[in-house]
C-alpha cells in the first residue's frame, strides 16, 4: 500500500517568504529520515495563504518509524522550532490518501 500524507497550511501571506525556506529545509530532512518528499507547493495564482506538502510512505507503520526519527533528528527540530518561533504558519491540517494503482507517474 502507498500512502500520501497532504499537509494543507494556511500561512501569513506576508511571509510566504519564510516558508519557502522551511519547504526548502524539508527537501534535506524529509528523505534523510525516511519519507518520500513529493513536494511542497506554495501558492500562485487565487488563494494566497495555502499551501501544501506531500510525503509518501509505504504504510502507516513506515510513517510512525518517520515521525519518531524525524523527532530525533537535530535539524527537524530547529525547523519546526523556527517556524514556532516566526509564526508564519497558521494552521496545519494532514490528510492520509491511499494511491490508486494507475493513476500517477
Amino acid at each position: 500500500m502507498n500512502l500520501t500524507c497532504f499537509i494543507r497550511y494556511q500561512i501569513d501571506p506576508f511571509q510566504r517568504d519564510a516558508f519557502r525556506r522551511y519547504a526548502e529545509n524539508w527537501g534535506r530532512i524529509i528523505p534523510r529520515c525516511g519519507g518520500r518528499l513529493v513536494g511542497y507547493f506554495l501558492p500562485h495564482e487565487g488563494t494566497n495563504d495555502i499551501a501544501w506538502g506531500l510525503i509518501s510512505f509505504d504504510s502507516l507503520a513506515a510513517y510512525e518509524t518517520y515521525r519518531a526519527t524525524l523527532k530525533a533528528d537535530p535539524q527537524g527540530r530547529e525547523n519546526f522550532e523556527w517556524a514556532q518561533r516566526e509564526r508564519f504558519i497558521l494552521r496545519e491540517e494532514r490528510t492520509f490518501c491511499e494511491g490508486v494503482a494507475g493513476t500517477s507517474a
